[in-house]
């Protein structure tokens, strides 16, 4: 039998398995339910690739455990929070160098679930593929273009939903794959359904009972899970995922890694409407001028019409409200057309950043409580579960950089909940 005439085989027979399983996941509703949550940190620090062989550079796993403690978990639970979404780089799993540790990772990520739970708190647990790089011997690109890395990949999320399947369905929920980066050009044929289709028969025949969290393509937009027909997975234990950065240009000001536009982008207020429009004039003058002078040349005069054109999209409270209300709407109109209740919709990810890594401008507290308190108000009102990106870092709430504590501003806000 050619490869290629297993993996078929294979696939068949967990889609097989799948459907003979959902009759006991059909309940009429997930059993996780979830309200209010925060995103643990990814990793982000580590050695590179040459060195996750060795035990003591990538243990415990996920990288948090290395920095936050029980008590840490308790206070999330005590500031509000009911759930954790957490991330786990699927990378070592997938690369030679740590192949050999694959089960004593697996060992520390279901240990990890369960000190989240013995702290009160439930747990998405999230596979969060980033790109490839100096520190990722394989990333999204490797896992999306290359049909024997999305094989693996298949059965890594497998493997792990057999790993959460013994565990309380009430307390673990298992997202199979963080922003999947794929099917974001117009025109091109969708490949993202059938690969849902394997993740989602490879995970739910591992795990009958396990609440599965799907999301649609492209970064996991609200207009790409609009796209989803959601009656080709005929299974009620389900949680639809989506994120929204929405505006782009204020929630990512300076993030180097976000293309070669926003990093020239900083001290935008957010909302733009809070400071005169002199000022919101003047911070855009200071923009084009570091466009001027630091960007590429040939780059220059497109980079300066798409900032008019982007600002001229929220330089009033109806446009921003608009902007800023759209994903919800589109999810909202699709969650009805096919009767999916909004208990069953998750908003995933949602922040603004603080400080980007190495960059001197830092987003005044009071401009990130105003837009989490915002957006968490649309969440709430639409009946959609939450979770903050995240905890620390660059969009960090409650630490930044090194274990420094970042400002209460957005604390305050999750605390002031009503519950």
């Amino acid at each position: 039998m050619t490869m290629r005439m297993a993996s078929l085989m294979a696939m068949f027979k967990a889609t097989l398995l799948a459907a003979l399983v959902i009759g006991a996941t059909a309940a009429g509703a997930a059993s996780f339910t979830m309200k209010r949550g925060i995103n643990l940190d990814l990793w982000t620090t580590w050695p590179d690739a040459s060195r996750w062989n060795d035990e003591t550079v990538i243990l415990p796993f996920p990288e948090w455990r290395r920095t936050l403690a029980a008590a840490d978990l308790e206070r999330l639970k005590e500031g509000g929070f009911d759930f954790v979404r957490m991330p786990v780089d699927p990378s070592p799993f997938l690369s030679p160098g740590s192949a050999a540790l694959g089960e004593k990772l697996l060992a520390s990520v279901l240990e990890s679930v369960r000190m989240i739970n013995a702290a009160g708190l439930k747990v998405v647990v999230d596979l969060h593929l980033a790109t490839a790089g100096s520190s990722r011997a394989v990333g999204m690109a490797e896992v999306m273009d290359s049909a024997s890395q999305f094989d693996a990949y298949v059965e890594l999320v497998r493997q792990t939903a057999q790993l959460l399947s013994k565990e309380d369905p009430a307390l673990v929920a298992f997202e199979p794959m963080n922003e999947p980066v794929i099917d974001c050009d117009d025109g091109k044929a969708d490949l993202w359904p059938e690969k849902l289709q394997r993740l989602y028969a490879a995970a739910r025949a591992s795990a009958t009972r396990l609440t599965l969290v799907l999301s649609g393509s492209c970064y996991a937009s609200a207009e790409a899970l609009a796209k989803i027909d959601p009656s080709a997975i005929r299974d009620d234990n389900v949680i639809w995922t989506f994120h929204s950065y929405e505006p782009f240009l204020l929630t990512h000001q300076g993030a180097t890694w976000s293309g070669d536009f926003i990093r020239y982008v900083t001290g935008l207020p957010f909302p733009p409407d809070a400071v005169s429009r002199a000022e919101l004039d003047a911070a855009l003058e200071r923009i084009r001028e570091k466009i001027r002078t630091d960007a590429p040349w040939t780059r220059r005069a497109g980079m300066l019409a798409y900032l008019d054109e982007q600002i001229a999209t929220m330089d009033t409270a109806d446009k921003l409200q608009a902007q800023m209300e759209a994903p919800f709407d589109t999810i909202e109109k699709w969650a009805q057309a096919h009767g999916i209740s909004p208990e069953n919709i998750f908003l995933g990810e949602f922040g603004m950043i603080r400080q980007e890594y190495g960059n001197p401008f830092v987003i005044p507290g009071k401009d990130r409580a105003a837009y989490v308190r915002d957006v968490i108000g649309r969440a709430e009102r639409h009946g959609f579960s939450w979770a903050l990106w995240g905890y620390g870092g660059a969009f960090g709430v409650v630490e930044e950089f090194d274990g420094r504590k970042a400002g209460p501003d957005v604390m305050e806000v999750v605390r002031g909940l009503k519950q």
